[in-house]
């Protein structure tokens, strides 16, 4: 274990865990861990952060999802050093089930639908916040045959745009008697069909699920069809940025790509 990654004291006391020794949970790429009933990972920067913490601390919970309440510190910030603290909730994810994940994700984004768009989001500058805007027009593609071929299958969007998550597969927990948790919300300004289409892309490409499933999968989605080029367009172009398209990216994504366009 790298202790260099780990919560350090100063955070532990702060969030009330002091003398816990933090165990590290899956997902989160490594970087998230539990202490007692509270889940630390590093935070996403003062603004959002905040902005994150205040909306999901009074947030309404329904039977169709849950999410995770924030911790405050001893002085009631909601960051101590580079960390973030939420509550802990059971469960675990399971990327097979995209329609229940999906649904999940409908029931949240209905509860998110009158929030306004936080200026945030024009300042992030990321592999993500760069694909995203990629993915609809807003911004100059790397040259690549696949990007290009969905960029010429894009048409105009006219479902309205609303705060969405924008990675919802693997953040979605499961436990029985519980309604799905959601968890690591990744804030972005799109349709809140978009959330569903990124789900539903990233399960066929990585996840065993058949290409054929994803007409269904939309089931009762607006305008799926160009949702779901985008979302593939925002995680091939993430891979780029990254610096991760290769081969293997290539064979992964062609069968959706074939599919789609």
């Amino acid at each position: 274990m790298d202790d260099r990654t780990m919560p350090d004291a100063a955070a532990l006391a702060a969030f009330g865990v002091a003398g816990s020794r933090p165990e590290r949970l899956a997902g989160g790429r490594g970087l998230t861990w539990r202490a007692g009933d509270v889940v630390l990972r590093p935070h996403d920067g003062a603004e959002e952060t905040d902005w994150r913490a205040e909306v999901l601390a009074t947030l309404g919970h329904t039977a169709a999802f849950r999410t995770p309440r924030p911790v405050a510190t001893t002085d009631g910030s909601w960051r101590s050093g580079r960390w973030e603290a939420w509550e802990w909730l059971p469960g675990r994810a399971d990327e097979t089930r995209v329609a229940d994940v999906i649904r999940a994700g409908t029931a949240f984004h209905r509860a998110i639908a009158h929030l306004d768009r936080p200026a945030f989001l024009d300042r992030k500058d990321n592999a993500w916040s760069h694909a995203d805007r990629m993915a609809w027009g807003e911004a100059e593609l790397p040259p690549d045959t696949t990007l290009d071929r969905l960029a010429a299958a894009f048409r105009p969007v006219e479902s309205p745009a609303q705060l969405v998550h924008g990675d919802l597969l693997g953040n979605v927990l499961f436990a029985e008697g519980q309604p799905p948790a959601i968890i690591d919300w990744p804030p972005y300004w799109r349709p809140a069909g978009f959330g569903a289409a990124v789900a539903a892309v990233d399960a066929v490409c990585w996840h065993g699920v058949p290409v054929s499933a994803l007409d269904a999968l939309g089931d009762g989605i607006g305008e799926w069809r160009q949702l779901l080029v985008r979302a593939l367009m925002f995680r091939i172009a993430t891979l780029h940025l990254l610096g991760s398209w290769d081969a293997t990216g290539v064979a992964t994504h062609r069968p959706v790509v074939d599919a789609l366009v």
